[in-house]
């Protein structure tokens, strides 16, 4: 991506560096605090989430200090004090933050990530980790809905060029979270080490006097097993031309209109009649899960998916909040604290989140508020079956686990992702409007 002037702390809403200088000044900046972030619902008919964004929070986190043109900008402006501008210049992360595990699946109230330490540097992390969790976990959601409708069949994500450009590196990874083989982005596949797919556009056939001269020209410079566009013109013209050119041992053909299912029968059985049996058929064009699941019976390969993919398929957010749910008091003990606004309240204290189980099939959620120590202390009664705590370490006292961010990491949360699926109800899986898989429940403890 390209290089900015400003640092990932000014990836921020301006009220948190004002919340930060009130405090430095009022002598609260130092309290002890427990955000949480969470969801108060999924959207309308989706059954679960799949998060993602873990590994760039911590990535991101790294060097999450203002840079000495930040901190001119923020007293230009008069963002901040000369005290708190002062503070800022030796700013690190020393507070923790636990999380649920990228692939992880995630419900109304799921306590997906909570972050803990002084108020300062809590507060200064809320735009940030709202920003890549909303869309991440967005992406990742569709995807996964994706994936599942396209069974076995792999989905290559092609949606660079329908979001912004920062925006379709990240929509990359959180695709690979959400079971996506790899992408046609080349900034992705670098920044991530991902497969990476592309041959040509349309545009490379219509360049050339006929769609003969354009096939030879892109076998003769990446080889017979490369994948030809076959719907420029004519598509039962371009694949006899393809196998002509490119012989029996042609890798594939990609179709991007039409009627997608009719088109790939027709081009199947025309394929295996020219001898191009083992050629395969990708098919793309606007795709989403509702089209990958009708396409079921067609025989495709593989899929090409680009704006329902980056645009979360209708939801591009998952309406994820940072709330402030524990503090410490005058009296230096830790108190809960909530909002009791009609519609958005919420539940003080932290919690602890744990999915329960009987024969290895997920029942329900449970998320338990109260303190540390009784959180640490509680025991599930027996009607819970077994449960499985669902919060990683990410950042312990400012100590960051950096292979969140590796590449196998990324992999490792692909496949707990397809685990996590395995656990739920089958009915999480489909596509029509319905409840949450499994229900949540919250207990405070007294």
């Amino acid at each position: 991506m390209a290089n900015t002037d400003y640092s990932s702390a000014m990836l921020t809403d301006m009220y948190e560096y004002t919340m930060l200088d009130a405090a430095m000044q009022d002598g609260t900046a130092d309290r002890h605090c427990v955000f949480e972030v969470f969801t108060r619902h999924l959207p309308a008919g989706r059954r679960y989430g799949i998060v993602a964004g873990l590994g760039r929070i911590v990535e991101l986190l790294k060097d999450f200090r203002p840079s000495e043109s930040d901190l001119r900008f923020l007293r230009d402006r008069h963002v901040v004090s000369e005290k708190t501008a002062k503070w800022l210049e030796d700013f690190s992360f020393s507070g923790t933050i636990r999380a649920y595990r990228e692939g992880e699946a995630f419900f109304a109230n799921s306590p997906i990530l909570e972050v803990e330490g002084t108020f300062a540097e809590c507060t200064l992390l809320e735009t940030l980790v709202l920003s890549v969790l909303n869309y991440d976990s967005a992406i990742a959601s569709a995807a996964s809905r994706m994936t599942s409708a396209a069974g076995n069949r792999p989905c290559m994500d092609m949606g660079g060029r329908r979001a912004n450009e920062g925006a379709a590196v990240a929509a990359a990874r959180a695709a690979i979270v959400g079971g996506f083989a790899g992408t046609a982005n080349l900034a992705a596949a670098k920044k991530y080490d991902l497969l990476c797919i592309g041959t040509a556009a349309h545009a490379f056939t219509l360049l050339h006097d006929n769609e003969r001269d354009a096939f030879v020209s892109q076998v003769n410079a990446l080889g017979p097993g490369t994948t030809l566009l076959t719907d420029t013109y004519n598509i039962e013209k371009a694949i006899t031309t393809a196998v002509e050119v490119a012989g029996p041992e042609l890798g594939g053909i990609r179709i991007d209109s039409g009627d997608l299912a009719s088109l790939a029968q027709k081009a199947r059985k025309q394929l295996d009649s020219l001898g191009a049996t083992n050629t395969k058929i990708t098919v793309t064009n606007d795709l989403d899960e509702y089209a990958l699941a009708a396409l079921q019976t067609a025989p495709v390969d593989s899929y090409g998916v680009g704006t329902m993919l980056v645009t979360g398929s209708g939801h591009s957010t998952c309406a994820m909040v940072y709330k402030l749910v524990e503090r410490e008091g005058a009296d230096g003990e830790m108190h809960p604290v909530a909002k009791k606004s009609f519609g958005k309240s919420t539940d003080g204290w932290r919690k602890r989140a744990l999915r329960c189980y009987q024969y290895g099939l997920a029942q329900g959620e449970l998320v338990l508020c109260g303190s540390a120590d009784k959180l640490a202390s509680w025991q599930a009664p027996v009607e819970y079956g077994d449960t499985k705590d669902l919060l990683i370490t990410a950042v312990d006292h400012g100590d960051i686990d950096e292979s969140l961010a590796s590449k196998e990491a990324l992999l490792a949360a692909r496949d707990y992702h397809r685990k996590a699926l395995d656990e739920l109800p089958v009915t999480a899986l489909s596509l029509s409007n319905g409840e949450q898989a499994i229900p949540t429940e919250v207990l405070t403890l007294e």
